[in-house]
């Protein structure tokens, strides 16, 4: 199963994907999108490092998502992306509009062939204000094109608000 969880800023979807993974009963690798370039995403990173289980395999890769799911999904498996929009941001910030879609073209392409179970993160941008500044319009557009085209792909989406999950496609938790 492919399932997305989308929520905004502190909202629960990080530590109910991890209890998704574990629930799975398969072998877990956390692919971590994250790039700690201060020390508040450090902190954020040294927490949800703390929440993991040690046993849990561990992938950190900012840029070539598609190629890390290609390499580790099989079917004893479950791929636990967090987050995507770090992931964005990331190739956002390499400003290579050409190297942007390529990395999003080749995540949206290997979905079907992904064996294993895959659980995506999400920050869910579309709900506040437009922002002012030419790059985080752009960003809140290419998450949200993102997030429309995986919610396609995806069995279950799901958006989280104050800790409570939300079905919105596939089965219900």
């Amino acid at each position: 199963m492919q399932q997305l969880i989308l929520g905004g800023a502190r909202s629960g979807k990080s530590r109910l994907a991890e209890r998704l993974a574990q629930e799975s009963g398969r072998q877990v690798i956390y692919v971590a999108t994250s790039q700690p370039v201060d020390g508040e995403l450090n902190e954020r990173v040294a927490l949800h490092r703390a929440r993991r289980p040690d046993h849990w395999g561990l992938i950190e890769e900012p840029l070539q998502l598609a190629q890390v799911l290609r390499a580790n999904a099989t079917a004893g498996t479950c791929l636990l992306v967090d987050c995507l929009t770090l992931w964005l941001t990331n190739l956002l910030m390499l400003d290579d509009a050409l190297r942007l879609q390529a990395e999003r073209d080749a995540l949206l392409d290997c979905l079907a062939q992904l064996p294993g179970e895959l659980i995506f993160v999400s920050n869910e941008t579309g709900l506040g204000v437009v922002p002012l500044g030419e790059l985080t319009r752009r960003y809140v557009d290419e998450a949200g094109w993102l997030h429309q085209a995986l919610a396609e792909r995806c069995q279950r989406v799901v958006l989280t608000v104050a800790g409570l999950p939300l079905t919105l496609k596939g089965p219900a938790l």
